[in-house]
């Protein structure tokens, strides 16, 4: 039935650019603000492919087509999209470039959404297609919305006012210092298009994305302070318009491609990465001089203020207690082999609803067991969910969005069998263990002001490089506030490839995770070491300055926002220094007086039993 109803999508598409005098079409996964995680209307992707990864992309030609995914989604792929409809290719080995001009001829019209492609994209894809005589060409709509019959309409959900006590600063202190930037500048606007940055600057919130609290809208910020807001009116309140107050214009979401014809022989300054080449085209044709910057949003929203530091730290507080509730139930109920992949995210969902705080999960829980482990990236569905089988280990990495701050955490465990006497292997304990140091060795950094993410990668693979062995994401990604699980511009990770972000200066009031893994794959239906296994161990950190006596220059440091145990079953502590141990029994007596409070019963004495010297 799958095969079935993606291939008469496809069949209908293929009309569809057959009517638009069309040879071709590229899908990504993507909105007009192009967003990491997308509303159910752009979820085209999915729709066309089966494909439910949140990052990939797809062309399609008269009599072929390709699906686009990097190593994380390789299994995810092969499960989901049928081979006889589309060509699995793997980025960065593959591009639609370097496909599209294998694949076209001379004279062929090859269409692309303007709303769902950045500018730089669109001159690459093009410049690929002028070598072999062929044209990339805007559409006037999406071909895909035209044949997707049951399509969703975008939220109508209201947008929400965020307070200035859990914002820390208000929207207009915080207009007032774009406007300056912009005036440095010598523009007259910026362009505010991804959906996080409106959400900070204006300090609104919203419901209209899943895992992300953001409403769909745009924003023109002016170098006078002021600002106008493009949103559709129904999700505009009376509370809405008396918390923006008289120096937001608020206008019809529709009529913001009109308005951006409106400032003809001004310099507006937009996003190269989060403003679509529709928006550059507009202000173009209507006499504006642009200037591809980075959104002025991007690094003030990355540097918390200390009201945000401190609601992340209550945030982390409220989840780690929900996360220990579950990590505690998982140890009682899954030895018995009757838990699977899906109702153990179920059941961690459940101990977070059980927090009035929490607003929605921070991304969708990966939840993996045995094989599913060894994909970083893995997203249980029905038709991958397996049981949790006894003697194994069993990743979750998982989140929660509430209202003082966004967590994101990752804890490997070892799930026992119910006579307690399976135990990990050598291998699976050396693995978590080298893991273990290498997140000890970043949370224990030490660096000078100007380092960046880059520099500080090595910390957590040391150790994982001396075994021969090492992971294939980076090692620490930005954590909004009340935003974006994954917010830019600061990162850990190899620098190798122009990675967003691992050149960035990581500075005072940052939040990153700090995650390093290990997997090992294997094959589904293997018993022990032969299935393949997963390790990743994340907390999250916050950048703070740290005082050295007699020290040239800043330095600084990581205070750690997450407290939930380590599995200590997975440790081998030969392995550890004494510095290392100091760490791990100093973290988890900081685990213990955080979490003891708020908890009572047997899930207060599994954490004193967790969290004893190791």
């Amino acid at each position: 039935m799958l095969m079935q109803t993606n291939e008469a999508r496809l069949t209908a598409l293929r009309q569809e650019l057959k009517r638009r005098e069309l040879d071709g079409f590229l899908i990504p996964i993507a909105d007009e603000h192009m967003s990491e995680y997308v509303g159910a209307y752009a979820q085209r992707l999915a729709w066309l492919t089966g494909f439910r990864g949140s990052a990939g992309s797809a062309a399609v030609l008269t009599d072929k087509a390709a699906i686009f995914v990097d190593g994380r989604y390789t299994v995810q792929v092969r499960e989901q999209v049928e081979e006889n409809l589309f060509e699995y290719c793997s980025i960065p080995a593959d591009t639609i470039g370097g496909w599209l001009g294998a694949n076209v001829t001379a004279g062929a019209r090859i269409g692309y959404d303007p709303w769902l492609h950045s500018r730089g994209w669109v001159r690459g894809v093009q410049s690929a297609l002028t070598k072999m005589g062929a044209e990339l060409v805007p559409t006037l709509g999406n071909p895909i919305d035209a044949v997707w019959q049951d399509q969703p309409e975008a939220s109508a959900a209201k947008a929400l006012p965020h307070i200035d006590a859990l914002a820390g600063k208000s929207s207009a202190e915080k207009r007032a210092e774009i406007a300056d930037g912009l005036k440095a500048s010598g523009h007259d606007a910026a362009i505010i298009s991804a959906l996080d940055s409106v959400a900070w600057l204006l300090n609104i919130r919203g419901c209209d994305v899943d895992n992300t609290p953001v409403a769909l809208s745009y924003v023109i910020a002016h170098a006078d302070s002021t600002a106008e807001l493009f949103i559709a009116p129904e999700k505009v309140t009376a509370g809405l318009t008396q918390h923006l107050g008289n120096a937001v214009t608020i206008r019809d979401r529709a009529d913001f491609e009109s308005a951006l014809s409106e400032y003809s022989g001004k310099s507006v300054s937009m996003d190269p990465g989060f403003g679509v080449d529709a928006i550059a085209g507009a202000l173009e044709a209507g006499g504006a001089t642009v200037s591809f910057e980075r959104d002025p949003c991007i690094l003030p929203k990355a540097v918390k203020n200390a009201t945000e530091q401190q609601g992340h730290r209550d945030a982390q507080a409220r989840d780690g207690a929900a996360v220990a509730r579950f990590l505690h139930w998982l140890e009682e109920t899954a030895p018995s082999g009757e838990v699977d992949e899906l109702s153990a995210a179920a059941k961690l969902r459940s101990f977070r609803e059980a927090n009035s705080d929490l607003r929605d999960l921070s991304f969708r829980t990966i939840s993996g067991a045995s094989h599913h482990a060894a994909l970083p990236h893995y997203s249980v569905d029905e038709d991958s969910n397996i049981p949790i089988p006894p003697a194994s280990i069993y990743l979750v990495d998982s989140g929660g969005q509430y209202p003082a701050g966004t967590t994101d955490i990752t804890r490997t465990v070892w799930i026992g069998t119910p006579d307690g006497s399976a135990k990990p292997s050598e291998e699976m304990r050396d693995r978590y263990t080298r893991v273990l140091k290498g997140h000890i060795a970043l949370a224990l950094a030490v660096f000078p002001s100007g380092t960046a993410g880059c520099q500080l990668d090595t910390f957590a693979r040391q150790h994982l490089w001396s075994a021969g062995v090492d992971y294939a994401h980076g090692t620490g990604h930005g954590v909004g506030s009340f935003l974006s699980v994954h917010e830019g511009p600061q990162r850990i990770a190899k620098s190798a490839g122009g990675q967003a972000g691992t050149d960035q200066e990581l500075m005072a009031g940052m939040i990153l995770s700090n995650e390093p893994g290990y997997y090992k794959t294997g094959e589904a239906g293997a018993k022990g070491k032969d299935a393949g296994f997963g390790i990743r161990i994340e907390n999250l950190v916050l950048v703070e300055p740290r005082a050295i006596a007699g020290a040239e220059g800043a330095y600084f440091g990581f205070e750690t926002l997450t407290f939930v145990p380590i599995d200590r079953k997975l440790v081998d502590k030969s392995l550890l220094s004494p510095q290392e141990i100091a760490w791990w029994n100093d973290y988890h007596a900081d685990v213990e007086a955080l979490l003891a409070p708020q908890l009572d019963g047997p899930v207060l004495e599994w954490v004193k039993r967790e969290c004893k010297p190791l």
